[in-house]
């Protein structure tokens, strides 16, 4: 079961800022008023206005969970990539920073745009609601913007009839978890003026089993919908599997690293010091 964290911080913020509302609105004047009171022995007065615990701690926790829902909603919120395929650009055990605002602002838990700021753009690593299961985020690489013509053959990507240029760089190096990715061919690919490294493996179809969105010739994408890929081509459960990804789906734009740890790393603590910080292109 996937924990539903967002509705929790509304939840709570709801919670324990109303308990702390409605305490200084109505009981708290009247605590006061008997503390007051002409002729209130010193003891009783003091035990009549002791704030109760609840108000207490929903006083403490709220300015805590309400500036994390802000900021987790509105402007940054972290993940972390638990499969390969965005390798060789994100690793298994990368925990990345993803900015919410880049496409616009929405509310928490509804998802509804309230405010237009931007769209995706060619060669943007997007996280995004899952089609076929919203409670899971999937991370993966902006390819087809609504009204491109997009066709993939013989590993290559192609937008509007033009194929995007691929230079290949060599064999790829694995280590910890993607160390089963060495061997393939790392590739610097040109999506449309976006530079940014992939991987494929020659021998392995187009289209594996069930990802067959392409292979029976271009397609065309609707406006609100984008077409996206995994950067490990060929170990990638992306738009050619299941389809396009609704503008009402998209959760923002990764743009950095910030942490990194993988149990597979020969090493202790399991951490690959070199990525922490670096940026997502």
């Amino acid at each position: 079961m996937n924990f539903d964290f967002p509705t929790f911080l509304v939840v709570a913020s709801a919670l324990t800022g109303g308990i702390w509302l409605m305490d200084a609105i109505f009981l708290a004047p009247k605590r006061r008023k008997l503390a007051t009171a002409e002729g209130a022995e010193a003891d009783v007065a003091t035990t009549t206005y002791k704030e109760p615990l609840i108000v207490e701690y929903s006083r403490s926790f709220f300015p805590v969970i309400f500036v994390v829902l802000i900021l987790r909603s509105f402007l940054l919120e972290p993940f972390r990539i638990p499969s390969g395929s965005m390798m060789p650009t994100l690793l298994v055990g990368d925990f990345i920073l993803v900015n919410k605002f880049s496409y616009g602002i929405r509310l928490p838990v509804l998802n509804k745009k309230i405010i237009e700021l931007g769209s995706p753009q060619h060669g943007d690593p997007v996280v995004f609601k899952y089609p076929k299961n919203p409670s899971v985020d999937y991370i993966k690489r902006v390819v087809g913007l609504p009204g491109d013509t997009i066709y993939y053959q013989d590993k290559t990507v192609y937008i509007n009839g033009k194929a995007m240029e691929q230079t290949p760089i060599g064999p790829y190096e694995g280590i910890g978890s993607g160390a089963r990715m060495s061997g393939t061919i790392k590739s610097l690919e040109n999506l449309d003026g976006v530079e940014h490294t992939i991987l494929v493996h020659p021998r392995a179809p187009d289209f594996a089993m069930g990802c067959q969105q392409l292979m029976y010739g271009p397609i065309t994408i609707p406006e609100g919908h984008y077409f996206v890929m995994g950067d490990n081509r060929d170990n990638s459960n992306d738009s050619r599997c299941w389809g396009l990804v609704s503008d009402e789906n998209l959760v923002g734009k990764a743009f950095a690293v910030w942490m990194n740890w993988d149990t597979e790393l020969d090493a202790f603590p399991p951490i690959a010091w070199e990525r922490i910080g670096k940026g997502i292109h």
